[in-house]
Protein backbone atom coordinates (compact mmCIF):
# COMPACT_ATOMS: atom_id res chain seq x y z
CA UNK A 1 0.00 0.00 0.00
CA UNK A 2 1.24 3.75 -0.72
CA UNK A 3 2.17 5.95 2.34
CA UNK A 4 -1.24 7.61 1.85
CA UNK A 5 -3.33 4.50 1.95
CA UNK A 6 -1.33 3.28 5.32
CA UNK A 7 -2.31 6.93 6.79
CA UNK A 8 -5.87 6.44 6.19
CA UNK A 9 -6.16 2.92 7.76
CA UNK A 10 -4.46 4.17 10.30
CA UNK A 11 -6.61 7.40 10.59
CA UNK A 12 -9.83 5.59 10.12
CA UNK A 13 -8.66 3.37 14.10
CA UNK A 14 -8.37 6.80 15.45
CA UNK A 15 -11.82 7.91 13.80
CA UNK A 16 -14.17 5.29 13.42
CA UNK A 17 -12.84 2.56 16.57
CA UNK A 18 -11.80 4.87 19.14
CA UNK A 19 -13.68 8.39 18.68
CA UNK A 20 -16.73 6.66 17.57
CA UNK A 21 -16.46 3.17 19.43
CA UNK A 22 -17.84 1.38 16.06
CA UNK A 23 -15.55 -1.65 17.75
CA UNK A 24 -16.79 -3.94 14.46
CA UNK A 25 -14.66 -1.50 12.27
CA UNK A 26 -11.56 -2.93 13.83
CA UNK A 27 -12.38 -6.54 11.94
CA UNK A 28 -11.84 -4.95 8.88
CA UNK A 29 -8.96 -2.95 10.21
CA UNK A 30 -6.77 -5.17 12.03
CA UNK A 31 -5.16 -8.33 10.92
CA UNK A 32 -6.19 -11.54 12.64
CA UNK A 33 -2.83 -12.76 13.84
CA UNK A 34 -2.10 -8.77 15.22
CA UNK A 35 0.17 -8.11 17.55
CA UNK A 36 -0.43 -5.59 20.04
CA UNK A 37 3.10 -3.99 22.51
CA UNK A 38 2.29 -2.21 25.57
CA UNK A 39 4.88 -1.41 28.69
CA UNK A 40 1.12 -1.35 30.76
CA UNK A 41 -1.84 -2.83 28.79
CA UNK A 42 -2.05 -6.37 27.95
CA UNK A 43 -4.28 -7.52 24.67
CA UNK A 44 -4.66 -10.95 23.42
CA UNK A 45 -3.79 -10.91 19.77
CA UNK A 46 -6.67 -9.67 16.68
CA UNK A 47 -8.83 -7.61 16.47
CA UNK A 48 -10.82 -8.57 19.61
CA UNK A 49 -7.79 -7.65 21.79
CA UNK A 50 -7.91 -4.20 20.11
CA UNK A 51 -11.39 -3.66 21.11
CA UNK A 52 -10.76 -4.27 24.66
CA UNK A 53 -7.64 -2.23 24.74
CA UNK A 54 -10.37 0.77 23.41
CA UNK A 55 -13.20 -0.24 24.92
CA UNK A 56 -12.66 -2.08 28.22
CA UNK A 57 -15.64 -3.33 30.04
CA UNK A 58 -15.99 -1.50 32.25
CA UNK A 59 -14.52 1.17 31.09
CA UNK A 60 -12.52 3.19 33.52
CA UNK A 61 -13.10 6.60 31.54
CA UNK A 62 -16.00 7.94 29.79
CA UNK A 63 -16.29 11.15 27.92
CA UNK A 64 -12.88 9.58 25.79
CA UNK A 65 -11.59 11.95 22.78
CA UNK A 66 -8.56 10.66 20.99
CA UNK A 67 -6.80 13.78 19.30
CA UNK A 68 -3.92 12.88 16.13
CA UNK A 69 -1.13 15.59 16.84
CA UNK A 70 0.62 14.30 14.19
CA UNK A 71 0.82 11.17 11.24
CA UNK A 72 3.93 10.10 9.82
CA UNK A 73 3.97 7.49 7.38
CA UNK A 74 7.40 5.95 7.69
CA UNK A 75 9.74 3.27 6.20
CA UNK A 76 8.26 -0.45 5.77
CA UNK A 77 5.38 0.32 5.84
CA UNK A 78 5.24 2.02 9.61
CA UNK A 79 2.78 5.01 10.42
CA UNK A 80 3.73 6.51 13.30
CA UNK A 81 0.86 8.77 15.44
CA UNK A 82 1.53 11.13 18.42
CA UNK A 83 -1.79 10.98 20.10
CA UNK A 84 -3.63 12.78 23.14
CA UNK A 85 -6.48 10.90 24.87
CA UNK A 86 -9.20 12.66 27.22
CA UNK A 87 -11.58 10.96 29.48
CA UNK A 88 -13.48 11.32 32.66
CA UNK A 89 -12.22 8.91 35.55
CA UNK A 90 -15.64 7.13 36.70
CA UNK A 91 -14.51 3.99 37.47
CA UNK A 92 -11.23 2.03 39.49
CA UNK A 93 -8.17 2.14 36.81
CA UNK A 94 -4.85 0.71 38.33
CA UNK A 95 -5.95 0.11 41.60
CA UNK A 96 -7.68 3.92 41.77
CA UNK A 97 -10.94 4.14 42.67
CA UNK A 98 -13.16 6.43 40.47
CA UNK A 99 -12.35 10.79 41.31
CA UNK A 100 -14.41 12.21 38.39
CA UNK A 101 -11.41 13.97 37.50
CA UNK A 102 -10.87 14.66 33.56
CA UNK A 103 -7.56 13.44 32.21
CA UNK A 104 -5.11 14.27 29.09
CA UNK A 105 -2.78 11.77 28.69
CA UNK A 106 -0.32 11.92 25.52
CA UNK A 107 1.30 8.91 23.72
CA UNK A 108 2.98 7.64 20.70
CA UNK A 109 1.38 4.57 18.67
CA UNK A 110 3.08 2.87 15.94
CA UNK A 111 1.32 0.86 13.34
CA UNK A 112 3.18 -1.55 11.05
CA UNK A 113 0.46 -2.53 8.08
CA UNK A 114 0.91 -5.78 6.07
CA UNK A 115 -1.17 -6.64 3.22
CA UNK A 116 -3.80 -4.01 4.10
CA UNK A 117 -4.47 -4.38 7.50
CA UNK A 118 -2.67 -3.09 10.71
CA UNK A 119 -0.51 -6.07 11.82
CA UNK A 120 1.67 -5.12 14.94
CA UNK A 121 1.43 -1.79 17.01
CA UNK A 122 3.14 -0.33 19.61
CA UNK A 123 1.26 2.19 21.84
CA UNK A 124 3.81 4.00 24.74
CA UNK A 125 1.70 6.55 26.90
CA UNK A 126 2.39 8.76 29.70
CA UNK A 127 0.72 6.36 32.36
CA UNK A 128 2.37 7.87 35.07
CA UNK A 129 0.95 11.41 34.00
CA UNK A 130 -2.36 9.81 33.99
CA UNK A 131 -1.53 8.26 37.81
CA UNK A 132 -0.67 11.92 39.01
CA UNK A 133 -3.34 14.04 37.39
CA UNK A 134 -5.64 11.57 39.67
CA UNK A 135 -4.34 12.24 42.46
CA UNK A 136 -2.06 9.39 43.10
CA UNK A 137 1.67 9.19 43.21
CA UNK A 138 3.26 5.90 41.55
CA UNK A 139 5.18 4.03 43.59
CA UNK A 140 8.77 4.14 41.70
CA UNK A 141 12.00 2.07 42.31
CA UNK A 142 14.54 4.08 44.23
CA UNK A 143 17.75 3.92 42.28
CA UNK A 144 20.89 4.23 44.38
CA UNK A 145 24.50 5.86 43.11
Amino acid sequence: MSAQANKALVRRFFDEVCNGLKLDVADSLFAASHIYHDPIIRAESGPEGIKRVVSPRPPAFTEVHWTVDDMVAAERDLVVTRWTGSGVHTNEVMGIPPTGKRVTVSGVWIHRIAGGRIAESWNIWDGIGMVRQLGAEPVLAHVQR
